[in-house]
């Protein structure tokens, strides 16, 4: 069971929420998919870490077969090419590897190199397999990451938490296209419900089962809550606003393994998930 959690903007709970469902599993996956800032790994510090390095093909350019044709120069979409001086120029950094320019020159003067973008990470912290995306500094895209985070072989464990990159962008289409479950994290702002109506629309376009929940709540008025009451959108549970969250988060700390009452808390929202995937998987079948 793959859950994925999302959040419109950085700073709503998202590595809260998808940290502490992983904790409170008997046993789980988490996968750090915010691969431009994976923080999750503070929390769990994971012992007998591994490394794998991601590399993607960028182009390279035989010179001595190079006839200034341009045929490669006029397909790239994402001007990574450009015939200048008498010489072809590869721009890497905006490369998009699809090997399209390898496959259309005519002169057979291009070829592909691997280049290093990141790394993959693995632990175990306790109860939980982390795998950690991390993209270097400057690349494009963080999509081949995502991908083989995701491609990972499967561990023989019941829960999977993917903690998405924040927004709605590409790299977060790729977190959720495999996932059985949404949960949208939104906090009590009127900018907060913005940014958390366009993963609401995401979702809603994937067509995936979904729930919310509201982080940071205070007694009152909650324009996240207004919005999900509009819209029929489940709530499956409240984080308070309260000091002692707070602090136990910004030490890098797991509220579940700290507090019996926040492993009710997220146990309870875990067993909620899991009954709407069941519910769902029965509906479909």
């Amino acid at each position: 069971m793959k859950i994925a959690v999302l959040s419109g903007k950085g700073g709503t709970g998202k590595t809260l929420v998808s940290v502490n469902l992983a904790a409170a599993a008997t046993q789980a996956v988490y996968i750090d998919c915010d691969v431009e800032e994976p923080n999750g790994h503070l929390f769990f510090k994971p012992q007998d870490v591994a490394t794998k390095k991601i590399t993607v093909k960028i182009p390279v350019v035989d010179e001595s077969k190079c006839n200034g044709c341009r045929v490669c120069v006029d397909f790239c979409k994402f001007n990574a090419l450009a015939y200048i001086g008498g010489r072809l120029k590869v721009f890497e950094t905006v490369c998009h590897s699809c090997g399209g320019c390898v496959l259309f020159c005519p002169e057979k003067a291009l070829a592909e190199k691997n280049k290093v973008i990141g790394e993959i990470l693995s632990g175990v912290s306790e109860n939980v397999s982390v795998l950690t995306g991390v993209l270097n500094t400057g690349e494009a895209s963080g999509i081949p990451i995502i991908k083989q985070l995701l491609d990972a072989p499967a561990c023989e464990v019941e829960i999977t938490l993917i903690d998405c990159p924040p927004g709605s962008a590409c790299i977060v289409m790729e977190s959720i296209k495999d996932a059985d479950y949404c949960i949208l994290v939104a906090e009590p702002t009127l900018f907060g419900v913005h940014n958390f109506s366009m993963v609401y629309e995401l979702v809603k376009l994937f067509d995936k089962p979904f729930g919310a929940v509201l982080n940071k709540c205070l007694p009152g008025d909650n324009p996240a809550e207004k919005f999900c009451r509009e819209n029929d959108v489940r709530i499956l549970a409240s984080i308070p606003f309260a000091a002692e969250i707070g602090a136990i988060n910004s030490n890098a700390r797991i509220l579940v393994r700290e507090q019996p009452k926040y492993r009710d808390l997220f146990a309870g929202l875990l067993l909620r998930v899991m009954e709407e995937v069941r519910r769902e998987t029965t509906a479909h079948s």
